[in-house]
């Protein structure tokens, strides 16, 4: 049973240290909390089984190069909006995305990143494409 503990505890601390801490993120003077999704298992989980995320918390997906990116909402509990990025961090577009939904929402450019945030919260703060995403550096390179 001991054994069998430790195996468990092992494979808890070895998920959180491979977690990466989320960096910070700006969108003029709005703070944002950004987990960061870099690799493709990462990128394919996102923020699929959550019930909830904090207000200011958001993730941030990294591609290797810039591209057209797809993204659906299968496993994904709660409504998120997505602004898609170029390289300099600069909004390509925004789209509004449901819960469980397998429609593809589809960058109309090549862009390197993508932030996720909760439903609403680009709108609400007066962000819209040609708004700037700074912090960007601070995350790893896509792989």
């Amino acid at each position: 049973m001991k054994f069998l503990s430790l195996v468990f505890f092992l494979l808890l601390t070895s998920a959180a240290v491979l977690a990466a801490p989320p960096i910070e993120l700006s969108a003029g003077m709005h703070r944002i909390e950004a987990e960061v999704a870099s690799n493709n298992t990462e990128r394919a989980n996102g923020l699929m089984n959550r019930p909830s995320m904090p207000m200011q918390r958001g993730m941030l997906f990294v591609f290797p190069e810039p591209g057209v990116q797809c993204f659906w909402m299968k496993n994904t509990l709660i409504p998120l909006s997505i602004a898609f990025l170029d390289d300099a961090g600069k909004i390509v577009q925004i789209a509004d995305m449901q819960p469980q939904s397998l429609d593809n929402h589809c960058s109309a450019k090549p862009v390197r990143f993508a932030l996720e945030m909760n439903a609403g919260w680009f709108k609400s703060r007066g962000l819209a494409a040609g708004a700037k995403i700074t912090g960007l550096e601070k995350a790893p390179p896509g792989r």
